[in-house]
C-alpha cells in the first residue's frame, strides 16, 4: 500500500504561505519603520537586498554541498527558523531600543535564510512525491505562495489601518502562527526518497548539462520580470499614475499577486507543454511592461500592472517543471542552481530599476522633457525604470523560443 503524503503536502503548502510573509513583510512597514524610527528609504530598501542576498546564499550553499545535510530534517527544521526570525524581529525595539535596525537586519536574515531553504528544498520534495500530474502539483505549489501574498498585504493593510501602525509587532507575531502551524504538520509526516545532488552531479555530469545552464538562464529573466512588476508596482502606480498609497498597496502588490496565483492555478488544473507557455508568458509580459510605462491613463496602467502577474505566473515554477522533466536525475543541486538563478534575478530586476529610475529623475534633461510631456520628473523616471524592466521579458522571448524547438527535437 502506497503511504500518504498529504499531511506532507499540506506542511510544504504552508512553508510557502509563510515564505510570502518572509518576502513582503518589510516593504509593507516601510513606511511604519519610517515614521516611528526615523530610518532612511536606502536602510529600508537595505532590508530588501540582505532577504535577497540572504536567500541566495542559501541557494549557492545547497548547489555545492546539499550532499552534507540531512534533506529531512533540514525541511522540518524550515519553520522553525522562520518563527524564530520573526520573533527576533518583533522583539528588535525591545532587545535593541537604541539600535532597532540592527535587530531588524538580525530578524531579516534568520528568516532569509528559512526562505532561501523553501526555495531550494519544497520543489524537490513535492516532485518526489508520486503523482499522476507532477507537474501541475509543482504548479499548485508555486500558487499557493501568490495567494499568500494576496492575503498577507490583505490582512496586514487591514490590521494597520484598524490597530494603528504602532503596533506593527503583534501583526508579526500574528503572522508566526503561520510558520508554527507548517512545523506542527512536518512533525509525524512521512517523506519520499529524495536524490540529495551529489550522485546526479557526479554521475550524471550535472554541471555539464547545456540546457541546465539554459534553464538558469531562463528562470533568472524569469524571476527578474516577475519581480521588477511586484516590488515596484504599488510605488509606479503611486508616483507615475497618482493612485493614493493605500489603493496602490492594495491594487499595486494584492491584484499583482491574485493574477499570478490564478495563472499557476489554472496550470495546476488544466495545464499542459509547459515551454509553449513560457515563450507565450514573456511574450504577454513584454506587452504589459510597455503598455504600462508609456499609458497615462491610470486606469490601464493598473490593469496592465495586474495582468503582468498573470502573465509571469509561470515563467518561474514552469522553468522549475520543464527543467525536471528534461533532467529527472538532477536533483537538490539542479534545484538549488535555478533558485540561485532566480533569486539573482529577483534582486538584479528591481535594483536596475531603482537605479534608472533615480538617474534620470537627477538627469539635466529630464526636467524639460517631462514639462513637454506633462509629468513631473519623478514620473518621467518611474516611466524609464519601467521601460528597462521590460527588457527582461523581452530577452527571455528567445530562451524560452529556443527551448520550445528543443523541445519539439527531442520529441
Amino acid at each position: 500500500m502506497q503511504p500518504s503524503y498529504t499531511r506532507l503536502k499540506f506542511a510544504c503548502y504552508t512553508s510557502n504561505v509563510a515564505m510570502s510573509v518572509v518576502s513582503n513583510l518589510s516593504p509593507l512597514l516601510f513606511l511604519t519603520f519610517r515614521s516611528l524610527y526615523g530610518l532612511s528609504y536606502s536602510l529600508l530598501g537595505l532590508l530588501v537586498l540582505i532577504n535577497f542576498v540572504t536567500q541566495l546564499s542559501i541557494d549557492l550553499i545547497f548547489s555545492f554541498f546539499s550532499h552534507k545535510f540531512n534533506i529531512e530534517k533540514t525541511v522540518k527544521a524550515i519553520p522553525i527558523l522562520t518563527a524564530s526570525g520573526l520573533l527576533l524581529y518583533a522583539a528588535a525595539p525591545l532587545l535593541f531600543p537604541n539600535t532597532v535596525y540592527l535587530g531588524l537586519v538580525l530578524g531579516t536574515v534568520i528568516f532569509a535564510a528559512s526562505g532561501g531553504l523553501v526555495e531550494v528544498l519544497l520543489s524537490p520534495v513535492i516532485a518526489a512525491i508520486p503523482s499522476e500530474n507532477p507537474d501541475r502539483e509543482m504548479s499548485k505549489l508555486h500558487s499557493i505562495y501568490a495567494w499568500g501574498v494576496v492575503f498577507i498585504v490583505l490582512f496586514a493593510s487591514l490590521f494597520l489601518l484598524l490597530f494603528g501602525a504602532h503596533r506593527w509587532q503583534w501583526l508579526v507575531l500574528l503572522f508566526v502562527l503561520i510558520p508554527l502551524c507548517s512545523a506542527t504538520l512536518f512533525f509525524g509526516a512521512k517523506f519520499p526518497p529524495i536524490a540529495a545532488g551529489e550522485r546526479a552531479a557526479s554521475t550524471n555530469g550535472l554541471f555539464g548539462k547545456k540546457i541546465l545552464w539554459v534553464f538558469v538562464l531562463g528562470i533568472f529573466l524569469g524571476g527578474a520580470s516577475e519581480c521588477t512588476m511586484a516590488q515596484w508596482s504599488s510605488g509606479y502606480l503611486e508616483a507615475a499614475l497618482e493612485i493614493p498609497k493605500i489603493w496602490g498597496d492594495i491594487f499595486g502588490v494584492a491584484l499583482f499577486a491574485m493574477t499570478l496565483g490564478l495563472g499557476r492555478t489554472l496550470y495546476a488544473k488544466y495545464g499542459t507543454r509547459i515551454e509553449r507557455i513560457l515563450l507565450l508568458g514573456a511574450i504577454g509580459a513584454v506587452a504589459c511592461y510597455f503598455v504600462a510605462a508609456v499609458s497615462s491613463v491610470s486606469l490601464i496602467g493598473l490593469i496592465a500592472c495586474a495582468l503582468t502577474g498573470f502573465c509571469t505566473s509561470m515563467l518561474w515554477p514552469g522553468s522549475l517543471i520543464a527543467v525536471a522533466d528534461r533532467i529527472p536525475t538532477g536533483g537538490v543541486v539542479m534545484y538549488a542552481m535555478m533558485a540561485a538563478g532566480g533569486d539573482l534575478g529577483a534582486s538584479v530586476g528591481p535594483q536596475l530599476v531603482g537605479i534608472i529610475t533615480d538617474k534620470v529623475m537627477v538627469s539635466q534633461g529630464a526636467s524639460e522633457l517631462a514639462m513637454q510631456l506633462g509629468i513631473t520628473a519623478e514620473q518621467l523616471g518611474m516611466k524609464c525604470g519601467m521601460l528597462v524592466g521590460m527588457i527582461f521579458p523581452l530577452l527571455a522571448i528567445p530562451v524560452f523560443l529556443y527551448l520550445l524547438k528543443s523541445r519539439k527535437k527531442k520529441e
